[in-house]
């Protein structure tokens, strides 16, 4: 399974659009375009089909976290 695989299968079951991932992106300080993100959801025979790179790939994880739980709380300090 690719990362291209993986990557369409986190869309559709979380039901993303276009507009999500890119936003889910920018909360790690990943930007990228739509045509872009479009390119790595076309079929491999697609003259403008892109593969996924697991820097990619590693950023949405992380930025769906986010997206999911909300950012991780700072570690309090304590008190002596």
């Amino acid at each position: 399974m690719t990362n291209n695989d993986i990557f369409k299968k986190l869309r559709v079951a979380h039901k993303l659009r276009d507009d999500d991932i890119v936003k889910i992106l920018a909360l790690v300080d990943f930007r990228i375009s739509k045509s872009e993100l479009n390119a790595f959801f076309r079929r491999e025979d697609h003259p403008n089909y892109m593969e996924c790179g697991d820097q990619i790939l590693r950023n949405f994880l992380n930025g769906l976290i986010i997206h999911l739980r909300g950012p991780m709380p700072k570690p309090q300090k304590k008190k002596s």
